[in-house]
């Protein structure tokens, strides 16, 4: 896609973002003139999610600025600050539902336990329900845009290395995850197994890197005695059957298209021809704010800010919502926080679809719902930990699993292995698998519906 193209693309989006923010606020305001209270707390989570999503915007930009000026690798780049930049919100999210839990109770110990527990059990929905929507929703998402905005070729198509890798950990960690939550207590230490699970992925990330482009130059340096016009195909096999390297036909065509970029005197690696981001747009692109040191630092800082004030307003919207409805805060937090909290990971793989990483765009995916699951939510179960003395949380009410948790066990296997299986299916996402990974959203959502009206579980 051209430059000029993506740049009207995401004009358009934001225009899109503004019509409806401004649609959404009007209504709110309604809403609360007129006492309509739960439409009042929907329109307000509407608009909570957009300010999130402006907030992170400008983020991602002053985080790629930096990683750019200090030549962070992309795919240790990705799993770090591109992360923080779509995953702040379930960040924040599940540390203000532990604060405004416990900062509500009783001053006796067991009471601030008690309290910390609960707001843990809303973190845990928030996160795994967030995962469970950027594993089926944004990837479907993806699929059917491009289904229609590339009529040339309609489908999302994704490398092995996404399910091998990012796919594999994902489901590595939602094990261990399982594993806790199939405990009666969480304890401070379980955070700390998952900050050092994730620290190896970030090096394994990091090695793997390396030995791609070790390897991209052995398969450069064996090319120069191939002829050019044989087939990639052919390529993969005479590398593999006469110089026992085996690669991929993508890194093949990689390696072919440096060597003709070397060729013509050009940098070898197209990605490197980039320039770091000159600005950084703000509120729906009216504004654009140019990056340096300063003002990268300033960006950072700010929507950070923005970021965790959207977010504390989101956990009491949900808070409150749940009181109206009188349900568990669970169940209204697996759908409202952790949907409104999965914006920024929505915009982030549909941009990367659109300019045709449509691996980057299932990647985007998994790589947010390792971090919910190894950072998102160690730091509120340590900050709980620290809160109530270092005691542990409860995951059990009256010597039964807390309502809903024992349905998200299930639904977090079952929805992964679905999932992953329709993924791994030509390692391609259709039109139809779209519409597939939708239906079982529903069943998703039918679940915590079901569940707060006491009907499972």
């Amino acid at each position: 896609m051209s430059d000029a193209a993506e740049d009207a693309n995401e004009e358009s989006f934001d225009k899109i973002g503004f019509l409806i923010a401004s649609v959404a606020t009007i209504l709110m305001v309604a809403f609360y003139f007129t006492h309509m209270e739960l439409a009042f707390l929907l329109t307000s989570v509407v608009v909570i999610s957009i300010v999130i999503w402006q907030a992170c915007d400008p983020f991602a930009e002053a985080a790629q600025w930096v990683g750019d000026m200090f030549r962070i690798p992309g795919s240790v780049r990705g799993a770090t600050l591109d992360a923080i930049a779509s995953s702040m919100p379930e960040l924040f999210s599940g540390i203000f539902f532990v604060l405004v839990a416990i900062s509500a109770a009783d001053a006796t110990e067991a009471a601030r336990a008690a309290a910390g527990s609960e707001g843990f059990g809303s973190a845990i929905a928030t996160a795994a329900g967030s995962a469970i929507y950027n594993m089926i929703l944004i990837p479907a998402c993806c699929a059917l845009m491009i289904s229609y905005a590339r009529p040339k070729r309609p489908t999302i198509d994704i490398e092995d290395e996404v399910v091998a890798r990012d796919g594999l950990w994902f489901v590595g960690c939602e094990m261990v995850l399982i594993v806790f939550l199939y405990q009666d207590q969480m304890h401070w230490w379980m955070g700390l197994v998952f900050l050092a699970m994730y620290a190896i992925y970030i090096y394994q990330l990091y090695s793997d890197a390396r030995k791609y482009r070790q390897r991209l130059r052995e398969v450069k340096a064996k090319l120069a005695d191939v002829p050019k016009e044989m087939e990639t195909t052919t390529v993969v096999e005479v590398l593999e059957n006469e110089h026992g390297i085996r690669v991929s036909e993508t890194t093949v065509s990689k390696a072919r298209t440096e060597l003709s970029r070397e060729a013509r005197g050009l940098n070898p690696d197209p990605e490197e021809d980039d320039e770091p981001p000159e600005a950084a747009p703000v509120f729906f692109g009216l504004w654009d704010i140019p990056l340096n040191t300063f003002s990268a630092v300033l960006i950072l800082l700010l929507s950070t800010c923005v970021a965790a004030g959207a977010c504390y307003f989101l956990v009491e919207v949900t808070n409150e919502t749940a009181d109206f409805l009188q349900v568990p805060t669970f169940f209204v937090a697996v759908i409202l926080a952790a949907a409104a909290s999965s914006v920024p990971d929505t915009f982030l793989s549909i941009g990367a679809a659109k300019r045709g990483d449509d691996s980057g765009a299932v990647s985007n995916a998994f790589g947010s719902n390792i971090f919910d699951i190894c950072i998102c939510l160690s730091v509120p179960l340590l900050v709980n930990s620290y809160l109530v003395n270092w005691q542990p949380v409860e995951l059990t009410q009256d010597g039964k699993p807390i309502p809903g948790l024992i349905g998200l066990r299930i639904l977090l296997v079952a929805l992964t292995v679905i999932t992953l299986a329709i993924i791994w299916h030509n390692k391609q996402l259709t039109r139809n698998k779209a519409i597939v990974l939708c239906l079982l959203y529903l069943v998703f959502i039918g679940y915590a519906v079901m569940g707060s009206l006491g009907f499972l579980f």
